[in-house]
């Protein structure tokens, strides 16, 4: 119960700082435009507060979290007074309406880019792509476990992240892809992916186990170092150096293992079969773990251990793979406009792949899939609910730019076309478009949805 209520109050706090960005955009050029703006609001549907400002604006936060709106004084909206009528949206240039409306969508690109500025100041844990195991396409194109992938086509990789945006995207093409990779000395080699040979129905989501890369991962044994005073395990008997074998029947892998598999089957309090390793004596034992804050409205069971120290050989490839990067201010903006710049382009190719049918319509995400990732990446830290904020305000801002009427990419058309007739869209037009983007958006949102239920009853 406590990670819904996370999911949601983080799902409000992304949304409501997104979305009164979005609409600054557009309040803030309009009212440098000379237009006359009438209400400021974060939601929709009644208001849970309001205040007239000394400008004559009403500041709105509504009940439906999910948009916002700024509503300027229109002629097409109600009576308007002879002298503000040049004050009135309907009167300014083509233009000036065209920056009115591009005004939100800038804004996110804006907000993205501070973003992850505030992102690499802070300091962002990244996991830099090193192989763990090869077969298949990977393997019959010479690359080895041990290699980073440090160039996609010529593209810097400089984390997973990157090195699957770009492999995903020339999986979905087909595309014979050069990949250069750096093994543990430093030693540089190219080798060409032959993408050609994926299996026509590879799903986008598994790319890495298509192509036949497995990433590297720390590999800790269930071995524990530190035994906490008056914790769960020490109440059970639990020493450091025993190795944990299995929990409520199921065999214990590494110590990755041992998280999940206590929320799995364990409750608060509530007796939890753990069998221990101690030389060479398997030991069965009870242990009934308790719950530890983990984030504003979340928690989790622990039974209060720590894992053996890593060996020699553990820490220097972890010192390889996983890096805190943190960069000063000039270089940390370059790197955010870098990241900008990638993350837009990639979600962009996205997108038209899914209109061609290259790509699966199973990659839209709906509220609740947000909601799951703002609560994942708010309990990671800040640098990571940066980067969460960045994403989804690239993706708000792109999304507002397709030429869907009743969203802003809608309005722009209808500008363009102004600018090419040399008159306004009919009245009758425009209309149509309301209800043709209403109905557009409708099934956009019910496919994004339906996405989220398959996603949590799968």
């Amino acid at each position: 119960m406590g990670e819904v209520f996370g999911s949601i109050w983080w799902l409000l706090v992304a949304l409501g700082v997104l979305v009164t960005f979005h609409e600054f955009g557009h309040f803030w050029v309009a009212r440098k435009m000379g237009v006359r703006v009438l209400r400021f609001s974060v939601g929709f549907g009644k208001p849970l507060w309001s205040r007239r400002g000394a400008d004559g604006t009403e500041y709105v936060v509504a009940a439906i979290p999910l948009g916002g709106y700024v509503k300027m004084l229109d002629e097409r909206e109600g009576e308007v007074a002879e002298d503000e009528l040049s004050q009135a949206f309907n009167r300014q240039s083509v233009w000036a309406r065209i920056a009115i409306v591009a005004a939100g969508p800038a804004f996110n690109l804006i907000f993205a880019v501070l973003a992850f500025w505030l992102m690499f100041m802070v300091g962002i844990p990244e996991s830099r792509p090193v192989i763990g195991s090869v077969s298949g396409i990977a393997a019959e194109a010479g690359l080895e476990p041990g290699d980073e992938i440090v160039a996609v086509d010529d593209l810097d990789t400089r984390t997973w992240s990157h090195a699957i945006l770009e492999l995903v995207a020339h999986a979905l093409d087909r595309d014979p892809t050069g990949v250069t990779v750096e093994d543990s000395n430093g030693i540089r080699s190219d080798h060409l992916l032959d993408l050609a040979a994926l299996k026509p129905d590879f799903s986008e989501e598994n790319t890495l186990e298509a192509i036949g890369i497995d990433p590297w991962r720390l590999e800790v044994p269930a071995i524990i170092g530190e035994v906490s005073d008056d914790s769960p395990a020490a109440a059970a008997g639990i020493y450091p150096g025993d190795r944990i074998v299995s929990i409520a029947g199921e065999e214990v892998g590494d110590w990755r293992s041992i998280g999940p598999l206590v929320q799995t089957h364990g409750g608060e309090g509530v007796p939890l079969p753990v069998t221990i390793d101690r030389g060479g004596v398997l030991v069965p034992l009870e242990v009934r773990p308790v719950k530890q804050s983990s984030g504003m409205f979340s928690s989790r069971l622990v039974l209060g251990v720590t894992n053996a120290e890593l060996s020699a050989e553990q820490l220097a490839t972890l010192e390889r793979a996983a890096i805190i990067l943190r960069l000063g201010p000039v270089d940390g903006l370059g790197a955010a406009v870098k990241e900008t710049w990638r993350l837009t382009g990639s979600t962009l190719g996205l997108l038209g792949r899914m209109i061609m049918g290259k790509a699966s319509v199973k990659n839209l995400s709906g509220p609740i899939s947000i909601a799951q990732f703002a609560n994942q990446s708010a309990a990671l830290g800040l640098s990571n609910f940066l980067f969460f904020l960045a994403a989804i305000s690239l993706s708000l801002g792109i999304l507002n730019l397709l030429p869907i009427p009743v969203l802003d990419g809608g309005h722009l058309l209808y500008y363009l076309i102004e600018l090419v007739k040399g008159s306004p869209v009919s009245e009758q037009t425009q209309i149509a478009g309301q209800y043709f983007g209403l109905i557009a958006l409708a099934s956009l949102m019910s496919l994004a949805f339906v996405n989220d239920i398959l996603r949590l009853v799968g």
